[in-house]
C-alpha cells in the first residue's frame, strides 16, 4: 500500500505506468480494458507503489492507439465504460493506490466534434479552435514545419482550402492556444475527470500546446549544416524553435494548476521533449509552485549506460532546476526497453534488470516504472507483419517502431497467450517473455519480481531516498557514487556500471560508513575502500 499522503504525496513517490490496450484483458477480444486492470491491481499495489498512471482510454479512433482522442470526457468502448472506470479508481483507492491518467491536451481526433465544426468554414463558432494557415502563393505549406511521424507537419484541407497543422498523424491536428475559448473547453475536461476522484495528470507533449504566432521557419540543426546528422527521422534535423516550447506555454500550464489546486492533494507530471534544452524547459515548468508538479525527460529513456551519463543527468538537472522536481523513467510505452538497451552484447539482462532498479530507487526525484519491467523483460521482436504503431510503419526498417515494448503483459506461463487475453491479442505475445510471467517470479526469491518489490520496500524506510538531496562524489572509472542526506541521515550510494570489478577510495571526510541492508547491494567497504563487482552496487549510511 501507498506510503505517500498529504499534499506533497507526489514529491519521491513511485508511479507504475499501465499501457491500458496491453495489461489485462478481461472479454476475450484480445485487447486489455479496464476491468482487467481493475482485477490485476493487487498485483500492483503488491509492488510497493504509490500512484497508477493510465496510457489514454478514452474515446478514440485509435490511429494512435488512444493518443488521438474524439470525446475527452468517456471511455472508448474497447475499454469498457464510465462505470467501469469508477469502479476501477474505487478499488484502486482502497488498495491504497492514488490513479493518474493520461491527458492529450496539445492535439485532438480529426473525428473530434470540435474539428469536425472547425473544417466546414472559417467562420463557425470553432473556425479558430485549431492552427489553420494559408497556403504559400505557390500553393505549398506556410512554413518548414514537420511532423515527427514524418513528412510535412501540415495537411492542405479540401473544404477551407487552407492547411493545418499537426504535429504528428494528419488524423491528429493541432489545437490552438492562442485561443482562450480552447484553454477554457480543455480545462473543463480536466475538472470532468478530478470530479470523478482522479489523483493527477501525466501530460502527453506538454511543450507541444503553443504554436509561433507568426510561423516563423525553424532553424536546421548545426549538426545538419555539417552533413554530420545521421537520423533516420528527418524530423531530427531541425531546431525546434518556433513549432513548440513557446513561453506563452506557461501561461496555460499556471492555469492548469489552479484548477488542479482547487481540487486539494492532486498532482500532475509533464512529458518534455525537448532535445538538448530538456531540461530548462523543466526549470520553467515546475518551479514556483505554480505550474506543473514534476516533469520528466528522455535524457535517461535513450541508449547511452555509464556512470558518466547518469552523472551529467543528475548535474545538469540539478543546475538547471533549483525550485522543481523531476520524475524519473528508464522505460516507457514510447522506448525501447531499457534491458534490451542497456545489456551489452554477451550481457546477463536479469543482473541489468536488478541493477537498474537499485539505481532508480537511489535517484532524487520522483521514479516510474513501465509496466513489465519489474519482470526483467526485454523490448519483444515483432514482425512487420504485425506491426500497429505508424511511426513504426512509416519508418521501417530504420526505426522499427514502439511495438516492441507494447506487447501483452505476461501473468501465466503456461496459460493461453499468456494469460493476458482468452482470443487473440492485439500485438503477439512474445515466447520468450512466457519464461519470465509473473507466476514463474512470484515465488521466486532471487527473481527480478522479487527483487523490485524488495528495493521499492527498502526505500520506503530510508527517507533520504525519498526527499533527501544529492551530492554527486568524484570518482574514477565507470562508476557512480553521490551522497542522499534528510535530516540527520545521510546515505553514500556506489554503482558499478562496467563489466570489470571496481575499487572505490572512501574520502576521509566519509569516514565511519556502515552497511546499510539494501536487496542486491553486495558491495564490500573495508577500511577505506569500497569493492564492487561488475553490475554491482553499495549503500552506505555515515554515522
Amino acid at each position: 500500500m501507498t506510503q505517500q499522503s498529504g499534499a506533497d504525496w507526489w514529491r519521491g513517490c513511485v508511479i507504475y505506468q499501465v499501457y491500458p490496450r496491453s495489461f489485462q484483458d478481461s472479454t476475450g477480444d484480445g485487447s486489455g480494458d479496464l476491468a482487467g486492470i481493475t482485477r490485476r491491481l493487487p498485483h500492483i499495489a503488491s509492488l510497493g507503489v504509490d500512484a497508477v498512471w493510465l496510457s489514454p482510454f478514452f474515446k478514440s479512433p485509435m490511429a494512435d492507439m488512444g493518443y488521438d482522442v474524439s470525446d475527452y470526457c468517456d471511455v472508448d468502448p474497447m475499454f469498457g465504460t464510465l462505470a467501469d472506470f469508477d469502479a476501477m479508481i474505487s478499488e484502486a483507492h482502497r488498495l491504497g493506490l492514488k490513479i493518474i491518467i493520461d491527458q492529450v491536451l496539445s492535439h485532438s481526433s480529426d473525428k473530434h466534434p470540435w474539428f469536425v465544426e472547425s473544417r466546414m468554414s472559417r467562420d463557425n463558432p470553432k473556425a479558430d479552435w485549431y492552427v489553420w494557415a494559408q497556403p504559400k502563393p505557390d500553393g505549398t505549406a506556410p512554413n518548414n514545419w514537420l511532423s515527427i511521424f514524418g513528412g510535412p507537419g501540415w495537411e492542405w484541407d479540401s473544404t477551407r482550402k487552407q492547411y493545418y497543422q499537426h504535429n504528428f498523424l494528419a488524423s491528429q491536428p493541432d489545437l490552438n492556444f492562442h485561443n482562450p475559448e480552447v484553454q477554457a473547453a480543455l480545462l473543463e475536461t480536466v475538472r470532468f475527470w478530478l470530479d470523478r476522484g482522479v489523483d493527477g495528470f501525466r501530460l502527453d507533449t506538454v511543450n507541444f500546446y503553443v504554436h509561433d504566432k507568426w510561423l516563423r521557419d525553424n532553424p536546421p540543426l548545426a549538426k545538419s549544416v555539417a552533413g554530420e546528422n545521421e537520423e533516420a527521422n528527418p524530423y531530427e534535423y531541425q531546431d525546434h524553435l518556433f513549432d513548440k516550447t513557446r513561453p506563452e506555454n506557461v501561461a496555460f500550464l499556471e492555469r492548469f494548476r489552479a484548477v488542479l489546486d482547487e481540487y486539494g492533494s492532486r498532482s500532475s507530471v509533464g512529458e518534455v521533449g525537448d532535445g538538448e534544452r530538456s531540461l530548462q524547459t523543466v526549470a520553467a515548468y515546475t518551479s514556483g509552485g505554480d505550474k506543473l508538479h514534476m516533469c520528466y525527460t528522455f535524457d535517461l529513456l535513450g541508449p547511452k549506460f555509464s556512470a558518466a551519463h547518469v552523472r551529467k543527468c543528475i548535474s545538469d538537472f540539478e543546475a538547471a532546476v533549483t525550485d522543481g522536481w523531476v520524475c524519473w523513467a528508464f522505460s516507457n510505452h514510447d522506448v525501447i526497453r531499457h534491458v534490451t538497451r542497456w545489456t551489452r552484447p554477451g550481457g546477463d539482462p536479469e543482473a541489468v534488470a536488478k541493477f537498474s532498479i537499485a539505481l532508480l530507487a537511489c535517484l532524487r526525484g520522483s521514479i516510474c516504472i513501465y509496466q513489465g519491467e519489474e519482470l526483467g523483460l526485454e523490448e519483444a521482436d515483432v514482425a512487420f507483419e504485425d506491426l500497429r504503431d505508424p511511426y513504426g510503419i512509416r519508418f521501417w526498417p530504420g526505426y522499427k517502431g514502439r511495438d516492441g515494448c507494447r506487447t501483452p503483459m505476461v501473468w501465466e506461463a503456461q496459460a493461453e497467450q499468456g494469460g493476458f487475453s482468452d482470443g487473440k491479442p492485439w500485438l503477439p505475445v512474445s515466447a520468450a517473455h512466457r519464461a519470465l510471467a509473473v507466476d514463474r517470479q512470484q515465488g521466486d526469491a532471487e527473481s527480478v519480481l522479487c527483487r523490485y518489490r524488495a528495493v521499492l520496500e527498502a526505500r520506503r524506510t530510508l527517507p533520504a531516498l525519498i526527499h533527501g538531496s544529492i551530492e554527486l562524489l568524484e570518482t574514477e572509472g565507470d562508476v557512480l557514487a553521490f551522497l542522499r542526506e534528510e535530516g540527520a541521515e545521510r546515505l553514500l550510494c556506489v554503482f558499478n556500471f562496467s563489466e570489470k570489478a571496481a575499487s572505490l577510495p572512501v574520502p576521509a571526510r566519509l569516514a565511519g560508513v556502515s552497511q546499510v541492508s539494501f536487496p542486491g547491494a553486495s558491495g564490500e567497504f573495508e577500511k577505506d575502500r569500497i569493492t564492487l563487482a561488475p553490475l554491482d552496487y553499495f549503500i552506505g549510511r555515515l554515522v
